[in-house]
């Protein structure tokens, strides 16, 4: 019982957290950009088209944050954040360091850690993939990981390449 309990709270806060964050790039709330906003920033770090990776980014972190508040579909809500914050730590963060009172990687690693051990683990036993009895089994979470990297990888070159190729012009 306190482990089921822990985990839903657990999933529950980061999950809020999480969906609040994404809410400013999708609706603008919080002060937040909105979608155009984002759009434009993630133009600037060289992602091209600008909206399909805004439009993953907001799906990570609004959609897989309330996927895993509510704890439904759970394994496929993690890979989502974690993809989100390998991307926002490897792009924008690790040149900042690692603490966030200097815009470094602090808050993305712990969501991207407690994102990892929701997946490994399970939601618990207060959630909706346990009304419903949805499970994956943990080596398809674990591809699931190899998918992720390949995804960042290839997002992390193209902008990368894209960047240098506007600093050469």
């Amino acid at each position: 019982m306190t482990m089921a309990l822990g985990l839903l709270i657990l999933r529950v806060v980061t999950g809020l957290l999480l969906a609040a964050h994404g809410s400013q790039k999708v609706f603008g709330w919080f002060k937040g950009p909105g979608f155009a906003g984002a759009t434009g920033y993630f133009q600037s770090l060289g992602f091209r088209p600008a909206w399909f990776w805004t439009l993953l980014v907001c799906l990570a972190e609004f959609g897989g944050g309330l996927l895993l508040a509510l704890g439904l579909l759970t394994p496929l809500a993690s890979l989502a954040i974690i993809a989100d914050m390998i991307m926002a730590i490897l792009k924008v963060k690790i040149t900042n360091g690692f603490w966030a009172s200097n815009n470094g990687s602090e808050f993305e690693l712990t969501l991207l850690v407690i994102s990892l051990a929701l997946g490994l683990i399970g939601p618990g036993t207060y959630s909706l993939d346990a009304a419903i009895g949805f499970t994956l089994p943990v080596w398809v979470f674990l591809i699931g990981l190899g998918v992720v990297v390949l995804v960042d990888a290839g997002g992390l070159a193209l902008s990368n390449q894209r960047t240098s190729q506007q600093h050469a012009l």
